[in-house]
């Protein structure tokens, strides 16, 4: 539920400023309306960074919904003192896709890459590259520009990608990336200078084997 006082933030378009503190106490005494309300506030940001970190539809609404029962297990850790929700289920989730791709040593990214495209969250007008009314022809290249990326990305180191996921694709600062990271602000802003470079070479080197 969206507090009395609610105003627009300066954050996601559309969003209003939420007291999330009280919602969260809410969800603790097991008021379902707060619940659903956080949820639906923060699903597609988790559900974007789980795709971009695994490339793969159907693992990442897996790993989603995995996230959001790890988040409802700890709503009693939640410390608004020590940064604020958004932060706190952006670390979380981190932790759990860290987790899980030690678990499964999941290199790549499988399955159709198309499906979950549309679906992914904070995209950057450079991964977008579509301009109103885009041709059959200009869609095509761009699903196809936007398979490289996605394929280039999945080759990335994981400490290098998780740093240009949660900066360029998540809009998160440098310090809010150091929380969730749990390393110095230097550190992250190194790591993603060294994962755009790669990322950039990766995507290089695929259009010269595509010439």
């Amino acid at each position: 539920m969206i507090a009395p006082d609610a105003r627009p933030a300066g954050g996601e378009t559309g969003t209003l400023e939420i007291d999330w503190s009280l919602i969260v106490r809410r969800c603790m005494d097991g008021d379902s309306g707060a619940w659903a309300e956080l949820v639906r506030t923060h699903h597609r940001r988790v559900y974007g960074l789980c795709y971009r970190f695994t490339g793969n539809p159907s693992d990442a609404e897996d790993l989603t919904q995995d996230v959001f029962l790890k988040v409802y297990s700890n709503l009693s850790s939640f410390d608004t003192g020590r940064g604020s929700l958004q932060v706190w289920i952006t670390t979380m989730t981190r932790n759990l896709l860290v987790d899980n791709f030690r678990r499964t040593k999941n290199l790549r990214a499988t399955g159709s890459l198309d499906d979950g495209w549309d679906n992914a969250e904070e995209l950057k007008p450079v991964d977008r590259l579509v301009s109103r009314g885009p041709s059959p022809l200009e869609s095509a290249a761009q699903k196809e520009l936007a398979k490289m990326v996605q394929e280039a990305l999945a080759r990335v180191s994981v400490e290098l990608r998780e740093a240009v996921i949660l900066r360029d694709l998540q809009d998160l600062d440098y310090k809010e990336i150091a929380q969730v990271l749990g390393i110095p602000e230097g550190t992250v802003k190194s790591r993603i200078s060294r994962g755009r470079a790669e990322l950039a070479r990766l995507l290089e080197r695929n259009k010269r084997e595509v010439m």
